[in-house]
């Protein structure tokens, strides 16, 4: 039998996370699974990622989960999140479903983008939540969208935030975005704090190139809040659908309106037949 091995990241400001993975640890251990929580580029053939933390710590987890092509399983210390668990769990059950390789998977699209500057492209990269374009300073920005090569607005702003279903309850959702079921196909495009008539969250096909054409100085890129890149003025950023996908893994399937209704707590209370 070849030896298994797992990458474990954990978020140490929370305050149960050293209790929770010493005791992940020893339970996996005891089975025989190798368990890394250094990142290097040593790291041996993976079978899977586990995360304790928030949503913030699984998008790093995700680097290493697409770069060994296996599954995400994120179990959530403190507030519930999208992307981890939202059922009522021990972290004993959460040791036995790794070692049973017992968890559901969940496959998310992901963005690409890359940045051109002249005739060059100076930056490629990824997202599972979002691409956005941000002032870096007080100055307003001023950016030139494009679908699909054919201009759709002029837009002075304080940025714009592209999205994917995942990403569509994160950023995209506090800037007053639609939230989609990860199950659609879509992206998600919605200037922020724009200077205009019309300024309003879209919905994009995923067959389609978003164009941002940076029109002003002080701008930057960021893909996920964790890759950021200084843009110049006229520099073009391209994104798109990514032909590669992430496995979210659970240890229960759950329903995506469950996940809604424990996230913002939301009035079911009453309803009949429940």
């Amino acid at each position: 039998m070849s030896q298994r091995n797992i990458l474990l990241l954990v978020n140490s400001s929370r305050a149960q996370a050293k209790e929770a993975s010493d005791l992940v640890i020893s339970i996996l251990e005891e089975a025989k699974i190798n368990v890394y929580r250094t990142i290097d580029s040593q790291l041996p053939e993976l079978e899977l990622v586990l995360v304790l933390g928030g949503d913030g710590t699984i998008l790093r987890g995700a680097e290493y989960a697409i770069a060994h092509n296996v599954p995400l399983l994120g179990i959530n210390l403190g507030h519930v999140g999208f992307m981890a668990e939202v059922e009522e769990f021990t972290y004993e059950n959460v040791a036995k479903a790794v070692i049973e390789k017992d968890y559901v998977l969940d496959r998310r699209m992901l963005l690409s983008f890359e940045v051109k500057r002249g005739s060059s492209i100076i930056e490629r990269g990824w997202a599972l939540n979002e691409v956005s374009v941000e002032r870096k300073s007080t100055t307003m920005l001023e950016l030139f969208v494009q679908i699909d090569d054919r201009p759709l607005s002029r837009w002075g702003c304080d940025g714009i935030i592209c999205a994917t279903p995942t990403g569509s309850t994160a950023y995209a959702f506090s800037a007053g975005g639609p939230v989609l079921w990860p199950e659609v196909q879509a992206m998600v495009l919605l200037p922020i704090a724009a200077h205009a008539l019309f300024a309003k969250p879209m919905v994009i096909a995923p067959s389609s190139t978003i164009g941002i054409a940076i029109e002003s100085s002080d701008a930057s890129l960021s893909a996920d809040a964790l890759r950021k890149i200084e843009l110049h003025k006229d520099d073009e950023v391209s994104i798109t659908k990514n032909d590669v996908q992430v496995t979210l893994a659970h240890l229960k399937s759950t329903i995506f309106t469950d996940r809604l209704v424990a996230k913002f707590k939301l009035p079911i209370e009453g309803w009949r037949g429940e």
